[in-house]
């Protein structure tokens, strides 16, 4: 027996205590096993979900560790994906520990038993790597007496990919400052030609072994369903559900829809559970439990599920709204089917998708002027910022000053140190052509999922085709395949039931209760506002990014300035009824609005007339309209000197008895309210109930 035959026998032992006896390992698992083991090289492997890529990397670590290797480090993107590997490392006899944000009391024992060498695998989640104390004292000890670097994911580095995370650019550095000799493996199951390429130069140049496989999942059978309305599609949704087989996942595009939808779907007497980024860590815990468990039909959930979750059995995906690239479409639905004989796969795409879409691609790298601005904040300041002392001086919001931050750090313009960030002095330039490409494959790959669903030829062909797999061919399964279709028909008492669900007015509206940092130089606020300048919580008709009330305001305040319609007048008035305010008001109050001046003027007269409440006038905006901010100190400071109150007004509120109902058009970041609350209570208002149309999320 040679000493390769040796070893991969070796190897099968391993990969039985992982998967059981009767498991061997394929022909490209062997072969990555024996480029890490034996050759220490770097590797790529694109390989479908389900294949057995997590086998590679801990059948790797038994073997390097048995030979006097240091532990594995693995850069895992999701906490529930970093659960479901520990829980397979230690099926398999290997000691596996995690370091992320959520078990952050725990860091020094793992750090001591890493030292001790207890621990086989080390778990570490990409945004660790961006912390000072972990970049600068942790990491190099990890990365110099690890045995191998595994990176989960792998799209998430590359730009190109759907899913890149501005974290995971810093692999790049680590990468390249590893000791010879230490493996690397990188993988993935969602990744087409350009994005592998791309990640095996990060890798290693022209030297990176790239093990790609044919990306087909004989049990999915794909479908696309398009009922007319959104109240339809969901309406659909509860009819057909119980028809699913077993239990799955619901996908939404926003956490709104998610709700939404799962106060739907109960009401139809479905046992179903909402998870997002926003649900508390403990609930989601439990809800991937209960599915685990089979006690919940389906999880209705955003992307923070997409590649956070490992169950084999899972017999369908549901996508109400299509994602904004084929990628991302055959990633989420690669969770399904890999442990039963068939899984459906069903979208449900709707109108209101691009509109999602085009808010997602206004978080895209910011303009090289805001940049440059940024770096000369940082150069002339005396100490380390913190993201929320730069926000007063960059009009950017907080998620896409964070991100563009983490890319400065990484092109070594600045640096994140303790306290906040600073900037280096190093040369640094704006690649203006890459992003304008990048841009340009995002508009792309959305024109790609709208021909996904107008496609009359095989689905996962085309889905396939769109990630460069060579061999794509027609499955035989779907329903343009085989000509079986779902149909897209519901009864009118569905139709009518989750009209009545998704119609349903009245989003609450919490008042802003902090002013911003770095404000209190100019406008001389700072802190806590104060309990007697504050509004009351109040109410909004509907998000924009609903998917019932939803559709209905974009296209109000897509078209021109108008006489507020009847029918969002009626919905108002039903949210009134509903409001459990403390005391009836008795005055209305509208915002002067430049852009909007009739529609503002006339929702707030109605009001007032329909409730027998006294019109007590306009708040009058002053000045140039102001341009549109982005963040909190900004909008603030454009807000505060734009509005005043008039003689009249101020006389009218003084002598009011009651609450002023506080009405505008929409409200998005709030400072206008809470300025405009604020002249109130100055001019003798006893309560403030803001009242809108719409409102953002």
């Amino acid at each position: 027996m040679s000493t390769s035959d040796g070893l991969r026998d070796e190897a099968e032992r391993c990969l039985g205590a992982l998967a059981g006896d009767h498991a061997r390992l394929r022909d490209d698992q062997w072969t990555a096993i024996g480029a890490l083991v034996v050759e220490r090289r770097r590797a790529l492997v694109v390989q479908r979900t389900g294949w057995g890529k997590s086998a590679v990397y801990f059948v790797a670590t038994r073997l390097l560790r048995e030979r006097g290797a240091g532990p594995t480090v693995i850069v895992s993107p999701l906490l529930a994906l970093m659960r479901n590997q520990i829980e397979a490392a230690d099926r398999a006899g290997i000691r596996a520990r995690t370091i992320n944000s959520s078990n952050t009391g725990d860091w020094e024992q793992v750090f001591a038993e890493v030292e001790k060498g207890e621990v086989d695998v080390l778990l570490v989640s990409p945004e660790r790597l961006n912390n000072p104390d972990f970049r600068d004292l942790v990491l190099p000890k990890l990365a110099a007496g690890a045995g191998l670097v595994v990176v989960d994911e792998a799209h998430c580095i590359s730009d190109w990919g759907h899913d890149f995370r501005p974290d995971y650019r810093r692999l790049r550095t680590l990468l390249a400052e590893l000791p010879p000799g230490i493996p690397v493996l990188a993988t993935t199951a969602t990744a087409n030609a350009r994005v592998t390429q791309d990640v095996a130069e990060q890798l290693a140049g022209d030297d990176a072994l790239v093990l790609r496989g044919p990306l087909e999942r004989e049990s999915l059978h794909l479908a696309v369903v398009t009922p007319p309305t959104a109240e339809q599609r969901i309406a659909w949704l509860g009819e057909h559900l119980a028809d699913l087989p077993g239990s799955g996942i619901i996908y939404t595009l926003t956490v709104a829809a998610a709700h939404e939808i799962t106060g739907y779907l109960r009401d139809r007497g479905h046992e179903v559970a909402a998870y997002s980024g926003q649900t508390e860590q403990a609930e989601r815990l439990q809800a991937e439990q209960d599915l685990q468990d089979n006690k919940l039909k389906a999880l209705v959930a955003t992307s923070a599920l997409g590649m956070g979750f490992d169950k084999p059995d899972l017999g369908f995906i549901v996508h109400v709204g299509a994602p904004q690239s084929p990628v991302a479409y055959y990633q989420q639905i690669g969770r399904a089917g890999r442990g039963v004989d068939r899984a459906e796969v069903i979208l449900l795409p709707g109108r209101e998708d691009r509109d999602i879409w085009a808010y997602f691609a206004g978080l895209a790298f910011p303009s090289e002027p805001v940049v440059r601005q940024t770096l000369d904040v940082l150069e002339t300041a005396d100490r380390p910022l913190s993201t929320g002392a730069l926000e007063p001086l960059v009009d950017l919001n907080r998620a896409r000053l964070e991100m563009m931050l983490k890319v400065l750090d990484v092109d070594g313009a600045a640096r994140r140190v303790k306290g906040g960030w600073t900037a280096t002095g190093r040369p640094w330039a704006y690649d203006r052509e890459r992003y304008e490409r990048v841009t340009a494959e995002r508009r792309r790959e959305q024109q790609a999922m709208l021909d996904y669903i107008s496609t009359t030829t095989c689905r996962e062909e085309y889905l396939r085709r769109q990630l460069d797999d060579p061999a794509a061919a027609p499955c035989g399964r779907c329903d343009n395949c085989t000509g079986r279709h779902w149909p897209a028909d519901v009864s009118q008492e569905g139709a009518t039931r989750a009209r009545e669900r998704l119609h349903r007015p009245g989003v609450d509206l919490a008042p802003r209760r902090m002013w911003p940092t770095g404000v209190k130089d100019d406008l001389g606020v700072s802190g806590r506002i104060k309990p007697d300048l504050q509004a009351e919580t109040g109410r909004a008709l509907g998000r924009l990014t609903d998917i019932g009330w939803g559709n209905r305001l974009r296209d109000l305040f897509a078209g021109d300035d108008t006489d507020v319609p009847a029918d969002l007048v009626d919905a108002v008035v039903k949210v009134l009824a509903a409001w459990d305010w403390p005391a009836r008001p008795t005055g209305v109050v509208t915002i002067g609005s430049r852009s909007r001046p009739r529609l503002v003027g006339s929702f707030g007269h109605r009001i007032a007339e329909i409730g027998r409440l006294s019109y007590l006038g306009e708040l009058v905006p002053l000045g140039d309209p102001a341009p549109r901010r982005h963040n909190s100190a900004q909008r603030l400071r454009s807000v505060w000197h734009g509005l005043t109150v008039p003689d009249d007004l101020a006389a009218a509120v003084s002598g009011n008895p009651g609450p002023v109902l506080l009405v505008d058009d929409r409200v998005e970041t709030g400072w206008t309210m809470t300025v405009a609350t604020r002249l109130l209570k100055e001019s003798g208002a006893r309560q403030v109930l803001p009242l809108t149309l719409a409102t953002p999320n």
